[in-house]
């Protein structure tokens, strides 16, 4: 970004919060086991480099947990985040969401991030961050033509996310407003890397290897 525009991009930074909502209510069937607790090859738990990226690249970070999870909980708080129990967390990944925005309902966005996803860089959150403080209504990162994570939704969109129910996200919002999106390139694997099974905690250990 030239000089010229710093002033003008700082003043937008300046003009409200956009918040960082960080899903980590799953039941996490596919894996076994309670993966956002699993570690990675560096020894961060999956769920606290999610949390730590997110914090870095939005004002705050509000993270959403399932009853019984006091340990992940505490190890949220840990690196910042406002973490709350959503009861609702079983009637799917919608119930979370809306948990989530009701929470915060001054922000003037919301950068909804996956707990399972722990490899966005901190600079690509920022920048679709920056995106929706400059009037994008739906920003979302994309990598090699294919759209990721985090996405984020503008102030406006406050009805329609609360209206979401069922375990398809904000899918229904984002089809609702395709032709809006404002998509932010990025030089960042990280935004389609999630975690579902135990052999993908090495995904990107082994993507690098790859280069």
């Amino acid at each position: 970004m030239g000089e010229s525009n710093r002033p003008l991009l700082f003043a937008f930074r300046l003009m409200g919060s956009i918040a960082g909502i960080l899903l980590a209510a799953g039941a996490s069937q596919r894996f076994g086991a309670d993966k956002l607790t699993q570690r990675l090859p560096d020894g961060d738990l999956i769920a606290v480099r999610a949390c730590r990226n997110l914090l870095a690249g939005t004002d705050s970070v509000l993270a959403v947990v399932r009853p019984g999870c006091e340990a992940l909980a505490a190890q949220l708080q840990g690196e910042g985040a406002e973490v709350r129990i959503c009861a609702e967390a079983g009637q799917g990944m919608s119930a979370s969401l809306v948990f989530g925005i009701r929470a915060r309902p001054d922000a003037a966005g919301w950068l909804i991030a996956l707990a399972d996803m722990p490899w966005i860089a901190p600079s690509t959150i920022r920048n679709v961050a920056d995106t929706l403080r400059m009037g994008a209504i739906i920003a979302a990162p994309v990598w090699q033509g294919k759209r990721g994570h985090p996405v984020g939704f503008s102030q406006m969109l406050y009805p329609d996310l609360l209206a979401l129910s069922g375990d398809a996200g904000a899918k229904s919002v984002i089809q609702s407003y395709q032709k809006q999106i404002r998509i932010v390139d990025c030089d960042d694997p990280g935004v389609l890397q999630d975690i579902d099974k135990p052999e993908d905690l090495n995904l990107m250990t082994n993507y690098k290897k790859r280069l």
